[in-house]
């Protein structure tokens, strides 16, 4: 648990030097409590004191970044269990694994449709992130498909070899691309952390009970090797639910530096639905990193939008730009629908426009990220807010059949809106999947 200003007040020397900057050394213990001053500004405080308040000041959960340029995202660093305290901060990272028993061309066509699985979803584009290789021919030709992976993706590398030559050698070549390893166990994590700390790599540490686990990152911490990310191995589905969610609490609720770090799942099922939904429980439940099989786009398209929403801010409404967008090749005679700036909002109508083939305008009125029928009930999304959009957005000169559409949902709105902005309103349909057939039917 964090220390209460209290609790660092009893650890200062209480002397009231004001050296700090404040009266009192309670005044200061307060701001040190808020996470508004450092530490160093007290200059008396004693070596043991320094040393607990600069270990409750580091993350429950360490960041860390894995990949490199354009593949380079972050894991860990979490400060709540549940999101609506405030939010995730940082999108598990999902990755697919590929066996070296597959032969050199199976291996890069897998790849390649790894490289070419990005979607766009309410202006995001949505990926996998990583990719592992597992061993299960000999070291040769662990070594051979490592080369392959390398040369056929910029996406992070996840070596998991099952010997040490294997992993010693593969690290070697790997290093520039600084893979992620797995894994280190109660046997091998001596020699598998010296490997990992020569070539300075994150390592992935199993072990079956949360106890076991802890000991393990202390003496991996102990060998110098502290970019660590836990597992607790191939268990049932509510098993390994529960590992992940103790882990969280541990590290969140009880200040357990030995399970703070991010966690990583590995989902082994023969069947994609079965392992899609598996994926997405783990997702939601607490882990930092997934691992699956399967390769379609269906499936994986399904676990990013999971994640997408999931890791979303609840605070902050997905929004876009407010502005006039046009689509298509579009002219003065082209339509002029109007929406919110709520992202989903805006990507429904873009889809549905451009499933009509007829080039259009769309404008997007600034409601602060709320939905028509939302923003409408707040009064952003009114006869006065988008005649100010009209004209900011110039609009106006872009049309010269100066016909607005608005949403069904609004309709109520019509009369104020002509009289304000001196469009003619036409309404639209209520639902965006209306839209193809309204404007093809629209004079």
């Amino acid at each position: 648990m964090a220390l209460s200003g209290l609790d660092i007040y009893k650890l200062l020397p209480k002397t009231n030097c004001r050296q700090c900057g404040f009266a009192t050394c309670l005044a200061f213990a307060m701001q040190l409590a808020k996470k508004a001053v450092q530490i160093e500004k007290c200059p008396f405080i004693s070596p043991e004191a320094k040393a607990i308040l600069e270990a409750q000041a580091l993350p429950p959960i360490k960041p860390l970044i894995l990949g490199l340029n354009e593949s380079k995202f972050e894991i860990g660093n979490e400060t709540v269990m549940f999101r609506h305290e405030e939010k995730f901060r940082n999108p598990a990272g999902v990755g697919i694994i590929i066996e070296d028993s597959l032969s050199d061309e199976e291996i890069k066509s897998r790849l390649d449709k790894i490289n070419h699985l990005v979607f766009e979803r309410i202006g995001q584009l949505l990926e996998v992130n990583l990719v592992a290789l597992k061993q299960n021919k000999d070291t040769k030709r662990f070594l051979e498909a490592t080369k392959i992976l390398l040369s056929n993706t910029a996406k992070q590398v996840v070596l998991m070899p099952k010997d040490l030559l294997a992993l010693k050698q593969a690290a070697e070549i790997a290093k520039s691309r600084v893979p992620l390893i797995y894994c280190a166990r109660e046997n091998n994590f001596k020699e598998v952390g010296a490997i990992c700390k020569e070539f300075n790599l994150p390592l992935v540490v199993t072990a079956d009970s949360l106890g076991a686990l802890s000991l393990l990152t202390k003496e991996l911490n102990a060998l110098g090797v502290n970019n660590l990310i836990l597992d607790t191995g191939l268990k049932s589905v509510a098993d390994k639910i529960w590992d992940l969610t103790q882990i969280r609490r541990q590290a969140l609720k009880k200040s357990n530096r030995a399970l703070g770090y991010p966690t990583l799942a590995i989902v082994d099922k023969a069947c994609s639905y079965d392992e899609a939904m598996e994926a997405t429980a783990y997702i939601s439940k607490y882990a930092g990193i997934v691992l699956i099989k399967g390769i379609e786009a269906w499936e994986v398209i399904s676990i990013l939008t999971l994640r997408q929403n999931i890791y979303t801010d609840p605070q902050k409404p997905l929004q876009i730009d407010p502005k006039l967008y046009p689509i298509g090749n579009v002219n003065d005679k082209s339509p002029l629908l109007v929406t919110t700036n709520f992202s989903l909002s805006y990507y429904t109508v873009l889809g549905e426009v451009e499933a009509s083939k007829i080039p259009s305008y769309i404008l997007s009125v600034d409601t602060q990220g709320m939905s028509v029928l939302t923003a409408w009930a707040a009064e952003k999304f009114n006869a006065e807010t988008i005649t100010k959009s009209l004209e900011a957005s110039g609009a106006k000169g872009v049309v010269k059949h100066k016909n607005l559409i608005i949403p069904g949902y609004v309709a109520m709105m019509s009369g104020d809106l002509q009289d304000a902005s001196g469009f003619n309103i036409i309404v639209g349909p209520k639902e965006a999947a209306g839209i193809p057939a309204f404007l093809k039917n629209l004079n």
